[in-house]
């Protein structure tokens, strides 16, 4: 899985019908920024308004997944979620002139072609993974659903299906690898049972369905007479059933295939928890309703997490910034350089570590005996660690200097001593104005604050 974000190098368009509206669409994928996330934008629509793809923002799940917010709605948005977290893609624009992407073929592959055509850019930011800390359950006995998340370095999921139907029995599909998401699962297509037509298209759903973008799984006897309507129904010439049990329209792609697509939304669905997971994915019988109400849970599971105020640090991944990037950012020096590596920073936080050793020259004078590192350089290194956030908001930062104005409740909670990692994250109170910086800053030891102040700073021009 990657370390760092991605997004595409370029704009690419796909265009075809909606699935449920039968609305002609045209959907653009557009590059996008560090922490963006997937957006969808109705450019169609006055104001041309942003929907994020949130779970928060489900309003719909009748045959699909649709979301709305600022007035604007998007239906059937889980086969393109899926095609973007199966590349590993984490941020996107995505442009839409209709109120649906277009279903294609009906799979994610067309997305997945178009994305790997333009290919990926990695961006100088890590990932912000949702590690599952413990078991999370969703049952629904009644529809005899159940789906879990269990800990997991590593994004896996597995899907079993049984609909009761002598053509498709028990059917089980797995992803044991995110990269195998291209050329196993992205090419599987929606499919309904022969049984349902007639009511999706008296409940006004599927009007852009045809046999070309859909298997159809034929459950019964079907008379002669029966098809021909059904024929007439889907403005065909003349429909038949396949050996397989499934209408003439298509030949399947695996014997799974069916198995295979649940998997692709509950990948497509999960998306909406608005960031990637680490974890091992279980789900019997899933459908959207469950996939999203799951989505729900883990958001919330994620949010409780979140707010505890302690950074996550994992040694083994590389950092946002290292030693010699931050040399090339900050214009301090040994031995008043004190901040070893960036492993958080987005618009308005920052995460720097300082690994603390006997071999730091202040500690042959502060209390040889019991070296203890002194106070003032702790907020000298969260000065620095802030230094970088405030740096992060001007296009070029080379071209300014930031320069510490005050600091306010100061507090220290325990002694810093060789051995220590001490864990800076730094987080701006309220936005950049003026050329002034006012920033809230944490220091961590094992879990533990062992300082924490308010300080404010200011970005000046080199050459002004």
């Amino acid at each position: 899985m990657f370390d760092k974000q991605h997004t595409i190098k370029a704009p690419v368009t796909v265009s075809g019908v909606g699935l449920h509206t039968g609305v002609q669409a045209t959907m653009t994928f557009c590059p996008a920024p560090v922490n963006h996330g997937y957006k969808f934008q109705r450019i169609d629509l006055d104001g041309q308004p942003i929907v994020d793809a949130d779970v928060d923002n489900v309003v719909d799940l009748s045959r699909g997944t649709t979301i709305e917010q600022n007035g604007a709605r998007v239906n059937t948005v889980e086969h393109t979620l899926a095609a973007l977290v199966g590349l590993q893609i984490d941020n996107v624009l995505i442009q839409l002139d209709g109120p649906e992407p277009p279903i294609m073929d009906g799979s994610s592959l067309p997305f997945v072609d178009a994305l790997q055509a333009v290919g990926l850019e990695e961006q100088n930011a890590l990932r912000n993974y949702f590690e599952i800390p413990d078991e999370i359950r969703f049952v629904d006995n009644a529809r005899g659903v159940e789906i879990a998340a269990l800990p997991l370095n590593d994004y896996r999921v597995t899907v079993m299906v049984d609909y009761n139907s002598p053509v498709l029995g028990s059917q089980h599909a797995s992803l044991t690898n995110i990269e195998q998401f291209s050329e196993e699962i992205a090419a599987s297509r929606t499919f309904c049972f022969l049984h349902e037509l007639e009511a999706l298209y008296k409940s006004n759903l599927i009007k852009g369905g045809d046999l070309s973008n859909a298997i159809v799984v034929v459950d019964r006897v079907v008379s002669e007479e029966e098809l021909g309507d059904l024929a007439t129904m889907l403005g065909k010439p003349k429909v038949a059933v396949k050996k397989e049990g499934i209408l003439n329209n298509v030949d399947l792609r695996h014997k799974n295939e069916p198995a295979r697509h649940k998997l692709l939304d509950v990948v497509g669905d999960l998306a909406l928890v608005g960031r990637p997971i680490k974890g091992q994915i279980l789900a019997a019988r899933p459908g959207h309703a469950a996939n999203v109400a799951f989505a729900k849970k883990i958001k919330k599971k994620m949010l409780e997490v979140d707010t505890s105020p302690v950074p996550q640090y994992d040694p083994s991944r590389p950092p946002v910034m290292d030693i010699n990037q931050i040399a090339q950012t900050l214009p301090h020096r040994y031995p008043f350089l004190l901040i070893d590596k960036i492993i958080h920073l987005d618009g308005t936080t920052v995460t720097g570590v300082k690994n603390v050793t006997m071999n730091e020259q202040f500690f042959t004078g502060h209390f040889p005996g019991n070296p203890v590192m002194p106070g003032v350089l702790q907020i000298e290194a969260m000065a620095q660690t802030g230094g970088i956030l405030v740096l992060n908001t001007v296009p070029d930062p080379e071209n300014y200097w930031t320069y510490f104005l005050g600091i306010e409740n100061c507090r220290f909670r325990r002694k810093v001593i060789p051995g220590d990692t001490i864990i800076f994250k730094c987080q701006l109170v309220s936005p950049v104005k003026r050329g002034i910086a006012k920033m809230r800053g944490q220091a961590f030891v094992n879990g533990k604050v062992v300082m924490e102040a308010e300080m404010s700073a200011s970005i000046v021009r080199k050459d002004a």
